[in-house]
């Protein structure tokens, strides 16, 4: 059984993963991740991530460190479930740098609207601490948030009225 996972194994994942990485490689971290790392959570169930590059040598790697950390790691980002938001790479944050691999948190703008859109418990109380800890500013949420509406026939599993009311809870309250 996998363990969940606090901020050591997400640094021991990092190093893992950075040792078998022999081109500039960047991971985002998504979700749980970015919570436990920045301590508003103390675990989570997996590692989500989204690679910059998915070729072998990047992707070969994660089934060991998988098995030799005990953890979950999904390859997941908000772009796999909400438009993609322009500017999301110069807007995400910088972690560190091991060997050859940058580590960031995936744009904070993109992670909220996603948790928006899913709507959960959790998601909520993630998106309020984004904005309390200052890395989302709610005007520039419901901005971006627009952005991507027209493209939200795209996805048809979203339903586009809940997740405007969802975001406007949160920009209003």
């Amino acid at each position: 059984m996998r363990q969940k996972v606090n901020a050591d194994r997400i640094e021991q994942f990092m190093n893992a993963f950075a040792r078998g990485i022999r081109t500039p490689t960047r991971i985002y971290f998504v979700g749980g991740s970015t919570a436990v790392l920045f301590g508003w959570r103390e675990a989570t169930i997996d590692i989500d991530l989204k690679l910059s590059s998915e070729g072998g040598d990047v992707l070969r790697g994660i089934p060991e460190i998988k098995e030799n950390l005990q953890v979950n790691v999904e390859l997941a980002s908000p772009a796999d479930f909400i438009p993609e938001l322009a500017g999301w790479e110069l807007r995400s944050r910088f972690i560190k740098r091991v060997g050859q691999v940058e580590f960031f948190h995936y744009d904070f703008y993109a992670q909220a609207l996603a948790k928006l859109e899913r709507g959960h418990d959790l998601d909520r109380i993630d998106v309020q601490e984004m904005i309390d800890r200052g890395l989302v500013e709610k005007e520039k949420l419901f901005t971006l948030f627009l952005e991507i509406e027209p493209k939200l026939y795209k996805y048809p599993a979203i339903d586009a009225q809940t997740f405007r009311r969802n975001v406007e809870i949160v920009v209003q309250a």
